[in-house]
């Protein structure tokens, strides 16, 4: 019998004055963390949700995410966290298919209106029973009227309780894919896939109790969930939550908390090596932050370089994704650091790169990167024929193509649905992405495949040119046919002020790829 919850009733134990969440100048000890975790799970409790019910939460990083995602678990049923950046007709989408009973969801803001979006999707399934809003102030009436609040709902509910003993491959989270290809799937993670893949991630990070980690990530995405949120509330971290990136902020936060510990996708370190020309003096972050993190989508080798040299603190690059709880290699310390490498596997996972016949290719060559352990998921919820398909014989397929060196590193080529096929010739968007952004004048790039009536499919770059510079299209083609093989260079390039992004800071190639 195990429970996830219980890493955070024993943090309460062990470190009860413990600062656990910080976010603006509000601070909440470990025991208060889980004092009202225990009452959010009275009040689910009260309303009838039990072992294996679902309970949908949308929510920015605010303390509020952590004290209902455990309350959820306490009693034993099932979270599932959604994007914050959800339309009406897709909370109704995820609402229906998870068969959540209960949708708990934050007011949000002018700029974000979450709240009236979220109610909007409820109001469209029969099978969600309740809406409970969750307010800035526990005190704060509902923003729509009618509408129970989470304040209502632990209100005089009690600090303790006994939490519901689950098995440990009893599913834990449901995480939904981001569905690129068809309607996203929910994502079956055990509570032991949970909190291995979290202590690994402890080890991975060195997180000790006396570090302090800085969470911009979206906690609703489960690299932030289990690497950052799980893992540090196991090792007794305090982490600093922002609820939205920005390059500014981030590094003042940094600063004030002298933060330790940060993980990102490469969006977020472009972000912050791109902040402005003027000067800025990073050494009091660099004193304090020993470790910086990345994952969600390869790290360009340029960004990786710029930021080791502005910040003196190395970018450790891992490979997940949601099926795998989420990590499945890292650079870790112990065995070595190769950058531009996503690493080797971790502890009890084992990985392995196959042809389309699902025969092992041989070193050197590119293959589809499949993986099994403890972190593979239970399957798709209600999805048996797409589980079949992607777990077989025990062997979670990826779609992601990458390579293995001599040393037995692994290298990320691309996504499989990413491959552009140019007149029957293998185009790996990230090769070309990589050799473009060496240009001088080019802060980043999104590769994607067009189609073309002689070539089937022809190559187009969108390019962000950093600030103040300035190239042709016509040169910028010829450079970088220059740098690479003919068959693989850009025939068209787009300049563009930014590219469209994922709650999560993944670059939307669909988008892009629908605009041609």
């Amino acid at each position: 019998m195990f429970n996830l919850s219980a890493i955070l009733e024993d943090s309460s134990r062990r470190y009860p004055e413990k600062a656990a969440f910080t976010f603006l100048e509000k601070t909440l000890t470990y025991q208060e963390t889980n004092a009202i975790a225990n009452q959010v799970a009275n009040g689910l409790k009260a309303k009838g949700i039990g072992a294996g019910d679902k309970v949908a939460l949308s929510c920015l990083n605010l303390p509020y995410f952590p004290i209902i995602y455990f309350g959820i678990l306490k009693v034993g049923a099932v979270v599932v966290p959604l994007s914050v950046l959800l339309k009406e007709n897709e909370i109704a989408y995820h609402l229906t298919d998870s068969e959540a009973k209960i949708y708990i969801c934050f007011t949000g803001t002018d700029q974000l209106p979450m709240g009236i979006m979220g109610y909007a999707g409820f109001n469209q399934v029969d099978n969600c029973q309740q809406f409970i809003m969750i307010m800035p102030g526990l005190n704060e009436p509902a923003s729509i009227d009618g509408v129970e609040t989470l304040g209502s709902l632990i209100s005089g509910r009690s600090s303790t309780m006994e939490g519901h003993p689950t098995n440990a491959e009893d599913t834990a989270v449901i995480v939904y894919t981001s569905g690129t290809t068809g309607q996203p799937k929910g994502a079956e993670l055990s509570h032991m896939n949970l909190f291995l893949n979290a202590k690994i991630s402890a080890l991975l990070s060195k997180a000790e109790s006396d570090d302090i980690q800085l969470i911009v990530l979206p906690l609703f995405h489960i690299f932030a969930m289990t690497v950052l949120m799980i893992a540090g509330i196991y090792k007794g971290v305090h982490s600093v939550l922002l609820a939205r990136f920005d390059p500014t902020a981030t590094l003042e936060l940094m600063k004030k908390h002298q933060v330790s510990i940060f993980a990102g996708v490469p969006t977020m370190y472009w972000g912050l090596i791109n902040l402005s020309t003027e000067k800025r003096d990073f050494s009091d972050i660099s004193k304090s932050l020993k470790i910086a993190l990345s994952g969600g989508a390869s790290l360009p080798l340029q960004v990786l370089e710029d930021f080791n040299r502005k910040f003196n603190v190395p970018i450790l690059e891992g490979y997940g994704m949601s099926e795998g709880s989420p990590v499945v290699t890292f650079n870790q310390m112990e065995i070595g650091r190769k950058p531009g490498s996503v690493g080797t596997p971790v502890w009890g996972v084992e990985v392995k790169l196959v042809d389309p016949n699902g025969q092992e290719v041989p070193e050197g060559e590119k293959g589809e990167l499949i993986f099994r352990g403890h972190n593979v998921m239970n399957g798709y919820y209600n999805r048996p024929e797409a589980t079949a398909e992607s777990i077989v014989n025990g062997w979670m397929h990826s779609g992601d193509i990458a390579t293995k060196d001599s040393d037995g590193f692994y290298y990320i080529v691309d996504r499989t649905k990413d491959l552009i096929i140019r007149g029957g010739l293998n185009v790996y968007p990230r090769e070309v992405e990589e050799v473009m952004m060496k240009n001088e004048a080019v802060s980043l790039v999104a590769v994607i495949g067009i189609p073309d009536e002689k070539m089937g499919e022809e190559i187009k770059g969108f390019v962000v040119l950093k600030s103040g510079a300035s190239i042709e299209e016509k040169e910028l083609i010829k450079w970088t046919k220059s740098q690479i093989a003919d068959y693989k260079y850009p025939r068209q390039i787009e300049f563009v002020d930014s590219l469209p992004m994922s709650a999560t800071g993944k670059i939307l190639k669909k988008e892009l790829r629908n605009q041609n």
